[in-house]
């Protein structure tokens, strides 16, 4: 049987593009994205909870992304998660999961 990995999001981008190009060629854009649930407790009172992601745009959708987008874009993100390890300077290893966009949509 096949997997799915689909990842579909809107929220605030929490900050600018940084944009950075790889051989002269290749452009990558990395970015955070806030979304907020809201919900009420037992109480009743409002509670609002936000999460944070790491988007990571390649080629046509990085040059958008430097071009279009900026802190507090209201986005609607479709991508796939992938999950990598790295070692630090310090030689710790490193987890980090972002979500490599394949569409988006500013709202």
């Amino acid at each position: 049987m096949k997997g799915l990995n689909r990842v579909s999001l809107i929220g605030h981008l929490g900050k600018d593009p940084d944009h950075k190009e790889i051989n002269g060629e290749l452009q990558v854009a990395k970015v955070t994205m806030a979304t907020t649930e809201t919900y009420r407790d037992k109480d009743g009172t409002l509670k609002a909870q936000t999460d944070w992601h790491s988007l990571v745009m390649w080629g046509k959708l990085a040059q958008v992304a430097q071009k279009h987008l900026k802190k507090g874009t209201h986005l609607f993100v479709e991508g796939k998660l992938k999950c990598r390890k790295y070692q630090d300077k310090a030689g710790q290893t490193k987890y980090v999961s972002e979500i490599i966009v394949e569409n988006i949509l500013m709202l």
